[in-house]
């Protein structure tokens, strides 16, 4: 397991961009499928990107396709979710999340979780 911490979370509004990021603590960030995964009140989390350990895959929900991006910098152990043309349905506790496996990712059973970071879009 590694330990993932998220930041970049706000409140905005409709329309508006947040890049949130997710730093990782060990040395085998590189070798590393990382995901965001979000949950709104009342609802069960879901799958939002996956990014494939060299970044050369990526995956993403139907909801956000063509709005986020997912991206990573293997130098600094951190990955990224650009979130542009923010929508209130896009609130959500957002949460990273890490596993050697893709695969594993992106059916929301990695093995490491963060702690989640608030995102609020007002309409």
């Amino acid at each position: 397991q590694v330990q993932l911490v998220e930041s970049g979370g706000g409140l905005v509004q409709a329309g508006d961009s947040l890049r949130l990021s997710c730093a990782t603590s060990g040395r085998t960030f590189s070798s590393y499928a990382m995901g965001w995964f979000r949950q709104a009140p009342g609802k069960e989390r879901e799958f939002v990107a996956a990014i494939n350990w060299s970044g050369g895959s990526t995956y993403y929900a139907d909801s956000v396709k063509g709005r986020f991006t997912i991206s990573r910098d293997n130098a600094k152990n951190t990955v990224y979710l650009q979130m542009n043309s923010l929508k209130a349905e896009d609130t959500a506790v957002y949460y990273c999340a890490a596993d050697p496996s893709s695969r594993t990712v992106r059916f929301g059973t990695a093995g490491s979780w963060g702690q989640g970071t608030q995102v609020t879009v007002s309409s």
